[in-house]
């Protein structure tokens, strides 16, 4: 019954065990096969080609790369060291017992792509040209994968894969038109494949683009004048650096030299006067063109303003009524002509010439009112005395009479009005 379950057993667990392989090529492999139980069968390593390795820890075949790591009743296991893509392909585990048991392991070998190359670039470019880089990488298992950065920004390129072997070549372009902004830009290709576990492979080339210049003047002053430093610069940019720069005022040269000073690209005016003003002409060029840029330099007036009185106000003078219009029409804030540092000196004044105004106003109101009074109160007392008869008769035809004989007496009664 033991013997039996002994028999059992060892059936059951006399199967080989292995495992599938990948190393990248140039590197070890270490192939293992186990057993769980074993009584004593012997253990065999064979490659695809159906060549013995090593049987138990006997070495079969002469290859230097191939050595014996451990061997036991329950373990074999070797190593092959620098790897090619050649050792890829199945490799067979062999337990000899009654049958022969077997188990296969796969060995992938992984192709290390070449470090790439990068063609089409021309030194230098001219703006505007159209140019292919070609990117290209030979040697990968399985295909890379190629990738274009301008700068740190990656871009797409155009990739083709074509087969070598037991390898793959892979190729990618990138169409550029060339203009002024790629002058000393990086363009990089960088190669991506699972046998690159550390830094990828990459190849960077920098493109010089020759370009006409562009000339723009900056100037130190906003608003320019008379007697003030001005510096202007003219600032160029092109590639081949442009010439040296030129400096015309109005079509013609420079007509001051003592004080218009140039140096380099820059034009000094060491004192600005009203003789400056003009249009400035700056020019540069190299062998790809010219360009120029103009500045219109107007000289203004110094502004004048009066420092204050550190003379005590005079006293007030009451003016005469009857020249307050000339009085209003000499003075400042009437016409506009107001000075702004005698406002304090003349603000008392004028709220005592208010005043006068004010008092000669009321006055006269009140004259011309007694005056009215006065008047319609005479002629009341006129018209009564003229038609006293008439208020005495008794009667209408008396009150006729009585006013008759008063106009007899006109003479002697006589009335006068002032």
């Amino acid at each position: 019954m033991m013997a039996s379950k002994g028999k059992a057993r060892g059936i059951s667990g006399q199967y080989p065990l292995v495992q599938n392989m990948t190393v990248t090529e140039g590197g070890t492999a270490n192939m293992t096969c186990r057993v769980e139980y074993n009584d004593n069968t012997s253990l065999q390593w064979s490659n695809p080609a159906q060549q013995t390795l090593f049987f138990g820890d006997k070495k079969a075949l002469r290859d230097n790369r191939i050595e014996l790591v451990h061997a036991s009743w329950s373990e074999l296991t070797i190593s092959i060291s620098d790897v090619t893509l050649t050792d890829e392909g199945m490799y067979t585990c062999s337990l000899f017992t009654m049958p022969v048991r077997t188990a296969k392991a796969y060995l992938t070998v992984l192709g290390v792509p070449e470090k790439p190359e990068i063609d089409g670039l021309t030194k230098p470019a001219m703006e505007g040209d159209h140019i292919t880089l070609t990117c290209m990488t030979h040697g990968s298992k399985p295909a890379a994968d190629l990738r274009w950065f301008r700068n740190e920004k990656e871009i797409k390129g155009a990739k083709e894969v074509n087969a070598s072997g037991k390898t793959f070549t892979v190729r990618s372009s990138l169409q550029l038109h060339v203009d002024r902004n790629d002058d000393g830009v990086a363009y990089t290709c960088r190669v991506d494949h699972v046998a690159l576990t550390q830094t990828p492979q990459q190849a960077t080339e920098v493109l010089e683009v020759h370009y006409a210049p562009r000339v723009q003047i900056i100037h130190s002053l906003a608003v320019p004048q008379e007697g003030q430093y001005l510096k202007l610069e003219c600032v160029s940019k092109g590639n081949p650096s442009p010439d040296p720069v030129m400096w015309t005022k109005d079509g013609s040269e420079l007509p001051d030299m003592d004080r218009m000073i140039v140096e380099g690209r820059e034009l000094t005016f060491t004192s600005l006067n009203k003789t400056d003003n003009g249009t400035y002409r700056c020019e540069a060029g190299n062998h790809l063109g010219t360009s120029s840029a103009e500045y219109v330099l107007y000289v203004y007036d110094v502004p004048t303003t009066l420092p204050p009185s550190t003379t005590p106000p005079l006293p007030p003078i009451l003016p005469d009524p009857t020249a307050l219009l000339d009085t209003h029409a000499s003075d400042p804030t009437v016409t506009g002509n107001r000075d702004p540092n005698a406002l304090g000196q003349h603000g008392t004044d004028h709220a005592l010439i208010g005043g006068v105004v004010a008092v000669v106003v009321f006055v006269t109101l009140c004259l011309i009112i007694v005056l009215g009074r006065y008047l319609a109160r005479h002629k009341g007392t006129y018209l009564t005395n003229e038609a006293k008869g008439a208020d005495d008769a008794p009667d209408a035809d008396t009150a006729i009479i009585n006013a008759e004989g008063n106009h007899a007496h006109a003479e002697e009664k006589k009335e006068y009005f002032i």
